[in-house]
């Protein structure tokens, strides 16, 4: 809501595209955001951007202060958790899954925003605390970017805030 309000007081048009990094995201380069501006540049049927990184670290899978994310065949969300997604059942080492956690930054097209806005907040979102879950309840494209680069140590506890600001102290 804040940043439609904001797309609307600069006088954005409809076909423009802002960037919205989460306040938890401190350290996101600079070339990451490039390229989620650019997802949704290339990507006509979504309406916002984000990204994701491969999980390696085995304890970030159950974390739920770490928002997993799959994406369907072309690379559009078909759903944010805080749990594991996919569940790990029955896995094997023909088939091991690749779990990808969500990288807290967005591209919006700025026409979207408004129309977003107006939309009630979804159960899905309620019980997840995941606002980019109302996007998809109502039928919008996530376009997903993966990407290798490391987008930094974001800030989810008191622990995290202590790491970040030691990072800002060097």
């Amino acid at each position: 809501d804040r940043l439609a309000e904001a797309v609307q007081i600069i006088g954005l048009s409809d076909n423009e595209l802002v960037v919205n990094l989460q306040g938890d995201e401190p350290l996101m380069p600079a070339s990451l955001i490039s390229h989620v501006a650019q997802t949704l540049q290339n990507d006509k049927q979504a309406v916002v951007a984000t990204a994701s990184i491969l999980i390696n670290d085995p304890t970030q899978i159950s974390d739920p202060n770490v928002v997993k994310v799959v994406a369907d065949s072309v690379g559009h969300a078909l759903y944010f958790s805080r749990s594991t997604i996919p569940c790990l059942r029955d896995v094997n080492s023909d088939h091991e899954p690749r779990i990808f956690r969500h990288i807290g930054l967005y591209a919006y097209r700025c026409g979207y925003l408004s129309e977003f806005s107006q939309l009630e907040p979804c159960v899905l979102e309620q019980v997840e605390a995941l606002e980019q879950l109302r996007v998809l309840w109502y039928g919008g494209k996530i376009a997903v970017m993966e990407t290798t680069e490391d987008p930094g140590h974001g800030v989810d506890t008191p622990e995290d805030l202590q790491k970040v600001r030691a990072l800002f102290e060097e």
